[in-house]
């Protein structure tokens, strides 16, 4: 587990677990004064299924994380967002592969403990009936998900270890590279290793989603190739719009809904070449994905916590500390800003899935669409994958 005590090792070492792994700490947000909900919202909301394919109910992207359990203005937002399913990173980064796998192992423990506390609120997702039944109950499904394959080290097995503990989506490579292959960062992206090949037939075989959201533009290509069914990028952007490593360039989208894949496009600084994103720019990303791909092959992964952003100086300063850490780490994308945050204010609230339903109302696109980049894409995406 990174802590601020360890930190300054594994900033030595180039790798920062806590950059994939979201902090659970009351003292940098508090229940917060989100924009209301337009009453006039997109009327099919509540009846919809929603996934957003990467978000936790705890803060994202800060330091030390898993420090304390859930608060109850976080399970109290998780609980009204409307959210019926979500892909919240478990998998950590550290110096060694046993520190990884640790605390891999740790943050499922982690996530046990959430469902034992609050049943009435979570429940973990291993399949799609598994989300219906959340829907019907009412609860928010976490489908356990790696934002790299490092927990796996060179150990093939590991994959259906960690198929058995409930992991169902797998980022190939974070931003920088691994025995797999090349994340966006890398560049001159060298493609899959043998090893990177044997691991998605691996992930094939056991019905696991292959996500490549952080993967480098030509290892995304030959896995896209390789794979025998639909893969996705559950938080990206499109590069048409913004060109940097994090988005994907238009043949990568055709050849991913070419194959019956999902983009979902995420909330991030991304969105702009500069300054804070707004809902204008994630809807430029939503439409070009949609004009790209096809209304059939696009979805949400916000890349955020359900629990809203609160910009306490506490927090101001947390983050532009955090961007440093990560530059000097050699992990910060291009577009991270110690004076630009990690979400797109006009949908700062619990309910921003609704706000996008809305937003995607007001531009004139139809129900069925509006449906099916909430959640039914990648209702059906799950379906023909697991």
């Amino acid at each position: 587990m990174l802590s601020r005590r360890n930190f300054a090792a594994h900033l030595g070492a180039g790798i920062l677990a806590s950059s994939l792994i979201p902090l659970r700490t009351s003292s940098l947000h508090a229940e917060p004064s989100a924009p209301p909900v337009d009453p006039s919202a997109w009327p099919g909301y509540d009846r919809a299924f929603v996934l957003d394919m990467l978000a936790t109910p705890g803060p994202f992207n800060v330091p030390d994380w898993l420090g304390k359990p859930l608060t109850p203005a976080m399970v109290a937002n998780a609980r009204r967002s409307g959210i019926t399913a979500v892909n919240s990173t478990i998998s950590a980064l550290g110096r060694t592969p046993e520190e990884t796998l640790e605390a891999t192992v740790r943050n499922i423990a982690a996530w046990q403990y959430e469902f034992d506390q609050h049943p009435d609120v979570f429940m973990g997702v291993r399949s799609l009936n598994q989300v219906r039944q959340a829907k019907a109950e009412k609860k928010v499904g976490i489908i356990f998900g790696f934002q790299d394959t490092s927990p796996y080290a060179d150990k093939l097995e590991r994959v259906d270890t960690f198929h058995r503990l409930g992991v169902r989506i797998v980022q190939l490579t974070y931003n920088g590279p691994n025995l797999v292959g090349d994340g966006c960062l890398v560049p001159l992206d060298r493609g899959l290793r043998p090893y990177g090949r044997q691991v998605v037939e691996k992930l094939n075989e056991l019905k696991s989603l292959i996500d490549l959201s952080h993967v480098g533009w030509e290892t995304t290509r030959q896995t896209i190739a390789l794979s025998k069914g639909p893969v996705a990028c559950t938080h990206s952007g499109a590069a048409a719009v913004t060109n940097v490593p994090r988005n994907k360039p238009d043949d990568i989208l055709r050849a991913l809904a070419e194959k019956g894949g999902v983009i979902g496009v995420f909330m991030m600084p991304f969105l702009r070449a500069s300054g804070q994103p707004t809902v204008a720019d994630f809807m430029r990303h939503l439409e070009h994905c949609i004009n790209v791909c096809g209304e059939d092959h696009v979805g949400i992964g916000s890349d955020l916590s359900i629990t809203p952003l609160e910009l306490t100086p506490e927090f101001r300063k947390v983050h532009g500390d955090f961007v440093k850490q990560r530059r000097a780490a050699g992990i910060s994308a291009p577009g991270e800003d110690e004076q630009v945050f990690n979400y797109v204010p006009d949908l700062n609230s619990p309910r921003r899935m609704e706000l996008v339903a809305d937003a995607m109302a007001t531009a004139g696109h139809s129900a069925s669409r509006i449906e099916k980049v909430l959640g039914a894409n990648w209702m059906r995406l799950l379906g023909e994958v697991w």
